[in-house]
């Protein structure tokens, strides 16, 4: 038998007076109470009722058992109200792990919006480009920019991730804009270093004649795009990076699109989380957040 629902029988038993006047609120019958009282008094090894046939009583034992029974009961009905008050309110410390481009320039103002609107929530946002593992380092939610590998964690795909190709108007007029997506192949291309494959990066292009995919010579690889953006403005190549990351520079004019005939690629962006049948507040109102905003 369950202990704790033993204790509970004990309790309204004693409270009523005898197993009969106790069944109907227990919805059990007598010779069931007397089971669980049976079952309490062999555990403990001490009789906890004097029975007669017409009055029953507590013993020492008994009178003792029954005080320690009603804190023991209360405390496990303020554990259960405690889990699931933790379970319908977003509240806790969220740790998430994303790429630092997209952390900078669009996760961070969403996570404002959001620790605004559930205040309860503390958020510990790791960016770096690297692939980490979820589990063992201890994340709540991933977000990935690449194709997905097989994996036991749920993935809820997001938009597509959209890149720009852009040079500096100081640039362009040293060397001229490329009119199509071959002719970068001499121009000064700016690799991502997550993504470039030495020597060789491969950029996609799109027009309605179809995929153009260009072999580029990256001179220059670095593992942050806002340094590559720096490169960029600086005059030294032309960067394709987040259009998030590049918007303003573009509505300033400090930036120029090439190729503005050819949609450039994008690239698939999931948020990642491990399987479980009931997610906290704070991860299921998260993920849900995120698929608003940017799904």
């Amino acid at each position: 038998m369950d202990r704790l629902t033993s204790m509970s029988v004990f309790v309204k038993a004693a409270e009523a007076g005898s197993f009969a006047a106790a069944a109907p609120a227990l919805g059990l019958s007598s010779p069931m109470i007397g089971k669980h009282v049976r079952f309490l008094e062999e555990r403990i090894g001490a009789r906890l009722l004097n029975r007669t046939t017409r009055r029953q009583s507590l013993t020492e034992v008994g009178r003792a058992f029954y005080e320690r029974c009603k804190l023991v009961l209360a405390e496990a009905e303020a554990a259960e109200a405690l889990a699931q008050d933790l379970q319908s309110v977003p509240r806790g410390r969220l740790r998430v792990n994303a790429p630092v481009t997209f952390g900078s320039y669009s996760l961070v103002p969403m996570l404002t919006r959001y620790m605004r609107q559930y205040p309860e929530v503390t958020v510990d946002l790791t960016l770096s480009d690297r692939i980490v593992d979820l589990i063992d380092d201890g994340y709540d939610a991933v977000i990935r920019i690449s194709p997905l590998t097989d994996s036991t964690l749920i993935a809820r795909s997001l938009a597509p991730y959209r890149l720009l190709a852009c040079a500096s108007p100081a640039y362009l007029a040293e060397r001229g804009a490329p009119a199509a997506p071959a002719d970068l192949i001499g121009h000064e291309c700016l690799g991502f270093a997550y993504w470039a494959r030495p020597p060789l990066d491969e950029w996609d292009f799109t027009n309605a004649e179809g995929v153009h995919k260009v072999k580029v010579h990256s001179r220059f690889l670095v593992n942050n795009g806002q340094a590559l953006r720096e490169a960029a403005l600086d005059g030294f190549g032309i960067i394709l990076q987040a259009a998030d990351m590049l918007r303003d520079d573009l509505v300033s004019g400090r930036l120029v699109r090439v190729l503005p005939n050819y949609e450039t690629p994008s690239r698939p962006m999931h948020i990642l989380f491990a399987p479980d049948r009931r997610p906290t507040p704070k991860l299921r109102s998260f993920v849900d957040f995120v698929a608003a905003t940017f799904g």
